[in-house]
């Protein structure tokens, strides 16, 4: 109680003479009266009757931060490092630390401006320059280069930086003589407001830069955000010339960071974080839509890839736009991965990997869109080798006027399209490996980001919402992260936890040997060497196809002999024609697959690998063929004994082909070749014979019905 009547009676003395205090121009006085005006004040709580002091000294205080500001532009304008000390003990001794920040910046703020307005300055220069040079060039015919006078803002910002740069580090030393306790938050606090100043401005100069590498848009003044806004007119897109305009400033405000980040590394990291958060602050109007900029120009870019060879020019040029076609797909995939992989270099380089996610989804698109053009060109591909008809509804009269053109198709001209066709299978095989070590190097990509973005303890911290950065100590360094958390793209996340997050759940995905970076464009390329596997085969057993297409209805197999009065000599059947036609191609087969298996196989490691591609096809396309023969073969409705013997020499034609290709006969082929070569009156006993266990019995009855022999009887 004492001390309250104490304070009290103090407090009435100090409002009764404080005004005589400045009067006297003693401001380290008056600052000393009413922070004990203030100590008394909190002292003796609210009370009513000292109501009116309380207002008092607040108007008080105001005015005395009033008189020193003229003072403090003096010292700090002139470098008057004692006046500057003292005037900041005022200011720290009334509670107005405040104050000397706002008025440190506003000082420095001015000279820096006019650096930042030099640009237009030199603008303005340089457009008189030019339209001068322009006029002279006029009158005396030479041919000047008047645009290299005009300035452009990608060629001063770096000078702008450099100076910014010096301008900081000065303060930086002068402030730690001046202000010991202050500089670290005081010459960042001046960047973060110098920042904000210029922000529109700093956006529109970005904007426009980005125009000028387009004759278009430089024409219109305009640049990326007028693209993405829809301010032009249609048709209007952005290109890779734009964005890596803007990557190219953006590498610029980097180095300026690191700069920053090394001249500023005694402050704290949250004072760190938030000095190079302002000094990224303009990209912060097109980061967010990089995944859409790249979008637009991954799908500009693909779509400019030619795929279509020679156009048809009717019987005969099949082959010549077959392979052109499947050259033209082969040389595309790298074409495209290159492009792929430039747009992962550009989201790194302007992200630092920040919208990561967006670019996996614009991958993945663009894989899609271009896989879908391959399996068009693929549809358009069976027309040329001649498996499709352009129209899959034609009447009798097209179709028999396409049968007529196939007719006219050589020998040569049949093998060129089964050698094209083979070469789609290369195709599908580039596709695959190079889409694969795309997605691996996508995948380690995504790796290097987990590891740089520290997901572990970073993440925890954004579990909160927010980046815990000094511990409880207050100035200490955090355990998350730490100097690293500095990263442009960590810098960005950290006030974007549900960004971070989604960005932080793909890194973790990507950790899982399962994992596709690209999910649905990988099941697209399966399907699309599913879709290959098919043309190739169709192409492969279309001949065969074509050979075998009447076999059930020849008329030899119902042919009689002719009977005679004098004995003939007996002759042994020959294989026909349409067989030995099949036979032929089957062995010549190989010698088509061996150059395409020696492409596959450019190393010795993959010989092997080379033999059994080769060797699958092979039996593939002859197991297609038995196939096909002996649902014609089933088809037949009555053979004679001379249709049976020719049958049976067919058979056995294409049974040794068969063998030499190294393929088992179908139990079923040797079982029409035994019950064809046997003798009519001699079947039921082989039938009833041990040999019948090696026979298929439903194939044995049928060509019993077939040469009308009753086994029942």
């Amino acid at each position: 109680m004492r001390h309250c009547r104490r304070d009290a009676a103090g407090l009435t003395q100090l409002s009764a003479t404080v005004e005589d205090v400045f009067a006297s121009g003693d401001l380290p006085r008056a600052a000393e009266t009413l922070a004990n005006m203030r100590h008394c004040l909190s002292a003796v709580g609210e009370v009513a009757e000292f109501a009116n002091i309380r207002k008092q000294l607040e108007v008080l205080e105001d005015r005395l931060d009033t008189m020193v500001q003229p003072r403090l532009t003096d010292a700090l304008s002139n470098r008057k490092v004692d006046v500057a000390q003292d005037l900041r003990g005022i200011l720290i001794r009334i509670g107005r630390f405040k104050s000397l920040e706002l008025h440190y910046t506003k000082v420095h703020l001015k000279p820096i401006k006019q650096l930042w307005d030099d640009f237009d300055s030199k603008q303005r220069t340089s457009k008189l320059a030019s339209e001068k040079s322009e006029v002279d060039r006029l009158l005396s015919s030479n041919e000047l280069r008047t645009s290299s006078l005009i300035v452009s803002f990608s060629s001063w910002l770096p000078s702008f930086y450099d100076e910014l740069l010096l301008y900081l580090e000065q303060e930086w030393k002068w402030c730690m003589v001046a202000f010991p306790d202050d500089y670290k938050t005081l010459v960042p606090k001046l960047l973060m407001e110098t920042m904000a100043a210029v922000g529109s401005s700093f956006v529109s100069r970005i904007n426009l830069a980005t125009g000028e590498v387009v004759p278009e848009t430089k024409a219109l003044a305009k640049g990326i955000l007028d693209i993405l806004s829809g301010d032009l007119q249609k048709g209007s897109k952005i290109q890779t010339k734009h964005l890596e305009a803007l990557i190219d400033l953006h590498n610029m405000t980097g180095i300026f960071a690191r700069n920053i980040q090394h001249l500023f590394s005694e402050s704290d990291l949250r004072v760190l974080m938030d000095t190079l958060k302002a000094v990224y602050s303009p990209y912060e109007s097109f980061k967010p839509r990089y995944g859409h900029m790249e979008r637009a120009i991954l799908f500009s870019e693909i779509a400019g890839v030619d795929l279509r060879g020679a156009v048809t020019r009717g019987v005969g040029a099949q082959g010549i736009e077959l392979s052109e076609t499947v050259r033209r797909m082969e040389e595309s995939i790298p074409q495209v991965i290159v492009l792929l992989e430039a747009a992962v270099e550009r989201c790194m380089s302007f992200t630092g990997g920040s919208e990561a996610d967006e670019l996996i989804l614009a991958l993945d698109d663009i894989m899609l869109q271009y896989i879908s053009t391959l399996q068009d060109t693929l549809k358009s591909l069976r027309v040329v080798c001649g498996v499709d008809h352009k129209d899959m509804a034609l009447d009798k009269k097209e179709g028999a006027q396409n049968s007529r053109k196939v007719d006219l198709i050589s020998n040569e001209e049949e093998w060129s399209i089964v050698q094209g066709a083979l070469q789609i299978l290369t195709v599908a095989d580039c596709l695959t490996s190079r889409s694969s070590v795309f997605e691996a190097s996508l995948r380690a990509t995504l790796a290097r980001l987990s590891t740089s973005l520290s997901v572990s303890v970073f993440g925890s911290s954004l579990d909160q919402n927010r980046l815990d950065v000094t511990n409880d100590g207050g100035n200490e360094e955090p355990p998350l992260g730490g100097r690293a958390a500095l990263d442009v793209a960590a810098v960005r996340l950290v006030d974007v936890p549900e960004k971070a997050r989604k960005l932080f759940n793909l890194l973790d995905q990507s950790k899982d040997p399962r994992f596709h970076a690209l999910p649905l464009a990988s099941q697209r390329v399966v399907a699309f060497a599913e879709t290959v596997n098919e043309l190739v085969y169709d192409v492969l057993i279309s001949k065969v196809r074509q050979r075998l297409s009447d076999v059930s209805r020849l008329p030899i197999w119902s042919a009689v002999e002719e009977q005679s009065a004098f004995p003939l000599p007996t002759f042994s059947a020959y294989p026909q024609s349409y067989v030995t036609s099949v036979g032929e191609y089957l062995l010549t087969l190989p010698q088509q697959l061996e150059p395409l298996a020696e492409g596959i196989s450019n190393s010795d490691a993959n010989n092997d690998e080379a033999q059994f591609f080769a060797t699958e096809w092979m039996f593939k396309v002859a197991e297609g063929a038995t196939a096909l023969y002996m649902e014609q073969l089933r088809g037949i409705q009555y053979i004679t004994d001379r249709g049976a013997q020719q049958l049976s020499a067919d058979i056995e034609y294409l049974s040794n082909v068969l063998s030499a290709l190294s393929m088992p006969i179908p139990p079923v082929l040797a079982t029409f070749q035994a019950c064809l070569g046997t003798p009519r009156d001699q079947l039921k006993d082989l039938l009833k014979s041990d040999s019948a266990n090696q026979l298929d019995l439903p194939t044995a009855n049928l060509v019993c019905k077939m040469r009308r022999l009753n086994v029942d009887q």
